[in-house]
């Protein structure tokens, strides 16, 4: 039996492909769904489908993104709501889709695509240039590549630390102090640099020495001599706002 998973962030819309594809192609077994780009991932390397259903627009990761981690341990078949010009687009890089919402006789002509290249015993094909065409066509862009972990100095000890859990990083001549929840590490690399590789909606840089991560915000008060303060949460310290920055808390 030909297997498959189906990701979209949307819970009605995996319903209805479910029951459409059961009504077209009873004998596809869908192992599993996701709700992003990155849970696709996770179950394609997991559960080993013949086919990935993904959504275009995911959050996480956009279903191009996904497509292109995915590789050839799938074929992929992209779920989108784009008007003529977009599956245009999908039909000169002869990639298969299914339409929002799932019409049976469009869906129909799909899984006919699908079910003779499963019997042809064909390996997924490299998408990799098609995608990155794709995503120029549909005016996708490739999100940036930033960082996610940080290695840093503990006393003596070296540790990786995910970037979600840093609540700011503040840096003086020599050294950037890196501050999570529980403890506090050193690392070399001063703000200047870390501001071009973290995600700039994740971390807002509200000094030329400090950068704060937007989560960890509880609020922004002022004090006696007029200087905007950064509360952050479960900490009793806070940090300055310089003049460059306020603009940023402007409507908090």
């Amino acid at each position: 039996m030909p297997t498959a998973i189906i990701a979209d962030d949307e819970r009605l819309m995996r319903d209805q492909l479910r029951l459409r594809l059961q009504q077209v192609w009873p004998e596809l077994e869908i192992l599993d769904e996701a709700k992003n780009g990155e849970e696709a991932i996770q179950l394609v390397e997991s559960l080993k489908p013949d086919l990935a259903f993904l959504d275009i627009r995911m959050p996480a990761k956009t279903g191009l993104e996904a497509a292109r981690e995915i590789g050839t341990k799938a074929h992929i078949v992209f779920i989108t709501a784009y008007d003529q010009y977009a599956v245009e687009a999908f039909d000169q890089g002869a990639v298969d889709y299914v339409l929002k919402p799932a019409d049976t006789e469009r869906l129909s002509k799909t899984v006919e695509r699908l079910k003779a290249r499963l019997n042809t015993a064909a390996e997924p094909n490299d998408m990799s240039n098609m995608l990155a065409q794709l995503a120029k066509q549909l005016g996708i862009a490739p999100k940036p590549n930033y960082l996610q972990w940080i290695q840093a100095s503990i006393g003596q000890e070296l540790r990786l630390i995910p970037v979600e859990d840093i609540l700011f990083f503040q840096s003086d001549e020599k050294y950037t102090r890196v501050q999570t929840a529980s403890y506090e590490a050193l690392i070399r690399k001063p703000v200047r640099d870390l501001a071009d590789e973290l995600d700039p909606h994740l971390f807002w840089q509200i000094h030329r020495s400090t950068l704060v991560n937007s989560k960890a915000i509880s609020g922004v008060v002022r004090d006696m001599r007029g200087r905007h303060l950064v509360q952050i949460k479960g900490l009793t310290e806070k940090l300055e706002v310089s003049r460059s920055f306020v603009h940023l808390f402007k409507q908090m």
